[in-house]
C-alpha cells in the first residue's frame, strides 16, 4: 500500500507493523530502502520499480539486519547494496535468516526468490561519509543503539531522510543494542535536522512526515521517555517503569519483551558497578 508520494518519493507501507519501504527516484538511479514483508506487498514495489526504472540503475539500501528489513533483499536481483560495515559483519546472520523462515513457515508462504542476509557493495563506516551518482549525494551516519548496526541516510538533493527503526510517529524505543549509543543516536538526529535541509523523513515504522516540527516532535518524544525510563530504572522504581510499559502502543507480548530488553540493558549500562 502506497502510504505518502511526491514527484521523487514513494513510500509503501506492509501491513504488519507499519513497516516502509521507499523508493527514491533520483535522475541516474532508484533507491530501494529495506523492501518487506509479504509476497504481494514486495510483489508490488517490483512492478512499481519496473513502471519507473526507465534504464536507471537499482541500489538497495538496508537500514540494519533486523529480519523484517532484510526480508525482500533477493526480490531485486542485481542492485547493489548500501549498508553499514556492522551490517556486513553482523555477528548473528544465520539467527536473522532463521526468523524469516520460521515466519514463513508459520503462516504457510512462499517466497518467488532465495532467503539469504544481504551482502553489502558500498560499505558505510564513518558519519559524514558520502556516495555520489550523477548529480545526487547521499549522505551517512551511523545509527546505532536499537541495533549495532543501524544507518541514517539523508538525500541532500532531494531532501529525503531515511531513518530506520528511530524517530517513529507511534514506535517509543526498542533497545536492543545499547541505550548509551540510542541516547547518542537521537542526539545526532538532531544536528541532521540542524545541518541538512530535510524535506522528507521516512521511518521503518509508521508515518512519513514534510513537517520539520513534527520531526523535531518525535526526537523528543523518544528522549523523554528515554530519560524517564533510565531514570526509573536506576532508581528501581518499579511502579515508574510499569507505567512506562503502559505508554507503548499496541501492547503485546512483543511489546512486553521489548521493554524487558530495555530495562536490562539499561541496567547493564547504567547499573551499580558499570562504567
Amino acid at each position: 500500500m502506497i502510504q505518502f508520494q511526491n514527484d521523487r518519493l514513494t513510500v509503501f507501507q506492509s501491513a504488519l507493523y507499519q513497516t516502509t519501504c521507499a523508493v527514491v527516484e533520483a535522475d541516474e538511479f532508484i533507491l530501494i530502502t529495506d523492501p518487506n514483508w509479504l509476497p504481494y506487498e514486495i510483489e508490488e514495489i517490483q512492478r512499481y520499480v519496473a513502471q519507473i526504472q526507465n534504464g536507471r540503475e537499482l541500489y538497495l539500501l538496508f537500514t540494519h539486519g533486523d529480519f523484517d528489513h532484510i526480508i525482500g533483499y533477493h526480490a531485486f536481483p542485481g542492485a547493489k547494496v548500501i549498508g553499514s560495515k556492522g551490517l556486513q559483519e553482523h555477528p548473528n546472520k544465520e539467527q536473522k535468516l532463521n526468523l524469516i523462515r520460521q515466519f514463513d513457515n508459520d503462516y504457510y508462504i512462499k517466497r518467488s526468490y532465495p532467503i539469504a542476509f544481504p551482502e553489502v557493495d558500498i560499505m558505510i563506516e564513518e558519519d559524514g561519509q558520502q556516495l555520489t551518482i550523477g548529480g545526487t549525494t547521499m549522505t551517512f551516519y551511523l545509527s546505532p543503539g536499537h541495533t549495532h548496526d543501524g544507518l541514517f541516510t539523508v538525500i541532500g538533493q532531494l531532501g529525503i531522510w531515511i531513518a530506520g527503526d528511530y524517530v517513529s510517529d507511534f514506535e517509543l524505543p526498542f533497545i536492543h543494542d545499547s541505550a548509551k549509543s540510542y541516547e547518542e543516536t537521537l542526539q545526532k538526529a538532531e544536528r541532521i535536522l540542524h545541518f541538512h535541509a530535510v524535506k522528507v523523513l521516512v521511518p521503518g515504522h509508521g508515518q512519513t512526515t514534510a513537517s520539520e516540527e513534527e520531526m523535531k516532535r518525535r526526537i523528543r518524544v523518544s528522549q523523554d521517555y528515554l530519560e524517564r525510563l533510565i531514570c526509573a530504572v536506576m532508581k528501581e522504581d518499579v511502579e515508574t517503569v510499569q507505567a512506562l510499559e503502559e505508554e507503548l502502543p499496541f501492547p503485546s507480548s512483543f511489546t512486553k519483551e521489548c521493554h524487558a530488553k530495555n530495562i536490562a540493558i539499561i541496567q547493564q549500562e547504567y547499573g551499580k558497578g558499570s562504567k
